[in-house]
């Protein structure tokens, strides 16, 4: 398994979209109360146009976030929007913080309740398994915790697998009746946007998987794949959702109820087992993103970055940081204001970086070619 974990391949073309997954599962899957919002609402059809739409918006910004940063060498994101924004970098770190804390928030909240609603164990006792986890993997660092988002990415396909399979094999002819309707409804391609804008905002929290880029076509290649990692188990909720269609639209947690319709009681435990443990791992790899931003400061004012106990502490105190702010109701009051920061993020990420950031790399490459004689 370590052979393979470091094979070359592994690493430039499936650990980047693994760990992207990984993250973005947490906000993007978890309930499914997402992919029906952003997609099922839009019909049979017009579900899977707003999911291609989304795997096109993410691929271009996996693709050109990876070469900017393998091309300018900016692997933490405070680099990376100094590169791109200039002195305008600390608008996307005023962005990125309070959706850190939004995010850290619910994810502990979200991970306590799995293990008292589901196993009867104490809330407070979910919270302590998520701190020394996240902990633990912050403590040894970038490259072990790639890994373990790796590995833990593939238990999230064989899982999504299982379930998409008891589901299409028993309610096959109403998946596919509710197909051969072909419904779209309006607006389902600017869903389909938001969807990418939502999840592609924590991207720059993990540039240090491009640290293995080599060449354009490694960056680019790997940003395409890892858009397509990441989307594909939308479309396999959005198409076992039409079995249950327009009934599911207003569940608000549509998996369980999917799940507990289907009789699948051995799968509600795995999946809520599977939803405890990518709590954490979106956690963690938010953290080392924080991490691999103070690092860079700490080596550009004192030569050396942070160590592995420091690392850890930090991540502790920002998850519990984060729980006592939702507990106040900070997290409800940024979550009202998400639509915002979501437009924020394209106008401080997206927008510039497939505008004047691909312009940049393209003037930089012909101004270091030689004029032919």
């Amino acid at each position: 398994m370590k052979k393979f974990l470091g094979s070359r391949f592994i690493s430039v073309y499936i650990i980047p979209g693994a760990v992207f997954q990984s993250v973005m599962i947490g906000g993007g899957y978890g309930t499914g109360r997402e992919i029906v919002e952003y997609f099922t609402s839009y019909g049979s059809l017009g579900g899977l146009t707003g999911i291609a739409m989304s795997f096109v918006m993410m691929a271009a910004v996996l693709a050109a976030s990876f070469e900017f940063s393998r091309y300018f060498a900016v692997f933490d994101y405070r680099n990376f929007f100094k590169t791109l924004l200039g002195k305008g970098w600390f608008l996307f770190e005023i962005l990125i913080v309070l959706q850190f804390l939004l995010i850290l928030g619910v994810l502990a909240s979200a991970a306590g309740n799995i293990l008292r609603d589901h196993f009867g164990i104490p809330y407070g006792v979910g919270l302590v398994v998520m701190l020394v986890t996240v902990g633990l993997l912050t403590y040894y660092g970038r490259d072990f915790i790639a890994k373990v988002l790796t590995l833990w990415s593939l238990f999230l396909y064989i899982v999504f697998i299982a379930i998409f399979y008891a589901v299409f094999t028993t309610s096959w002819s109403e998946i596919s009746a509710e197909m051969a309707v072909l419904e779209v409804s309006p607006g389902w391609w600017q869903s389909g946007l938001k969807y990418a804008m939502y999840n592609l905002a924590v991207l720059p929290l993990l540039l240090f998987v491009a640290r293995n880029f080599k060449t354009r076509k490694e960056a680019v290649c790997s940003g395409i794949v890892a858009s397509a990692i990441a989307i594909v188990p939308a479309c396999f909720f959005h198409l076992a959702f039409m079995a249950s269609y327009p009934a599911i639209v207003a569940q608000p947690i549509p998996v369980y109820w999917m799940m507990s319709e289907s009789g699948m009681s051995v799968l509600v435990i795995i999946y809520s087992i599977m939803l405890f443990g990518t709590f954490i791992e979106t956690g963690a790899g938010m953290l080392q993103g924080i991490n691999e931003r103070l690092d860079a400061y700490m080596i550009e004012k004192r030569g050396v970055p942070l160590g592995g106990k420091q690392h850890a502490l930090l991540s502790v105190l920002a998850i519990l940081l984060s729980s006592g702010l939702s507990l106040w109701g900070i997290s409800s009051l940024i979550a009202k204001g998400y639509g915002t920061m979501a437009w924020g993020f394209l106008f401080v990420y997206i927008v510039p970086l497939l505008t004047f950031g691909i312009y940049r790399m393209y003037a930089n490459a012909k101004a270091s070619t030689p004029d032919p004689a």
